[in-house]
């Protein structure tokens, strides 16, 4: 069942979108040659609960980390640690905070240092995809139709779509109804409507779509080792198109 939310509910999500988007902002300040990944959750965390918030993810079916990093050829649910980033690398954060018994959820990947050019092609066409996307989110349109046009923008510049993984409905639970796949037909699928909210998020590798999970049961790496990127933003669907609720406002 997708939850249409009240505008009460919508201010709260408001919030908590805030708190994520400006912990992304923390992110963007700290990521560098030698940080851990250890390091920014621990940022990450004490930011969020500043802010009278809380982590969604630690402890959320027994991660143990605040915040998700993943790096390289690590696609999502990637566990903090003693990991060092190098010149070079790209990271994908992934940050949730539950404000008032409500979430945000954002993910962003982020080059370290100078990245190749395959990694900044990457980055561009993943956010651009996820653009795309929004760009179809408005009222009484179908559902798949964001899920086509993210999917072409990442086919057409010859990257893959993960399938394995999608994005979701959000609100009093991390994982709400609908799931939302970064493939799709247009005009197909659930029809959108004003209080709906989504985290719409393309998950895009380099070579094949493939991926596996690892022994520890979380990180989830590509099956060929390409590098592989995330981009995600929660949005509200409105009387008119969307807002999105996990971005600095100007």
């Amino acid at each position: 069942m997708i939850i249409c939310k009240s505008e009460v509910e919508l201010e709260l999500m408001r919030e908590a979108g805030r708190i994520v988007a400006e912990t992304h902002k923390l992110m963007a300040e700290s990521v560098r040659p030698g940080v851990t990944t250890k390091d920014l959750d621990k940022i990450a965390e004490e930011y969020i609960r500043s802010q009278g918030a809380v982590p969604s993810f630690k402890g959320y079916n027994g991660f143990s980390g605040s915040i998700c990093t993943s790096v390289n050829e690590e696609l999502v649910h990637g566990i903090p640690g003693s990991r060092k980033l190098v010149e070079g690398d790209v990271i994908s954060i992934d940050i949730g905070a539950q404000y008032k018994g409500y979430h945000g959820d954002s993910a962003w990947t982020y080059g370290v240092g100078e990245i190749s050019e395959t990694a900044k092609k990457l980055l561009e066409v993943t956010e651009r995809s996820l653009l795309a996307g929004l760009a179809e989110a408005k009222p009484d349109a179908r559902l798949y139709t964001i899920s086509h046009a993210i999917q072409q923008v990442i086919e057409d510049a010859g990257f893959s779509v993960v399938r394995e993984y999608v994005g979701h409905g959000i609100g009093t639970e991390l994982h709400e109804d609908p799931q939302i796949p970064n493939y799709g037909i247009r005009d197909k699928g659930p029809r959108l409507k004003p209080g709906m909210v989504l985290a719409i998020e393309p998950m895009v590798n380099v070579g094949q779509r493939f991926v596996k999970t690892l022994e520890d049961d979380w990180t989830v790496v590509t099956v060929d080792n390409s590098l592989c990127a995330h981009f995600e933003h929660t949005i509200a669907i409105t009387a008119d198109g969307y807002e999105i609720l996990t971005q600095l406002k100007a």
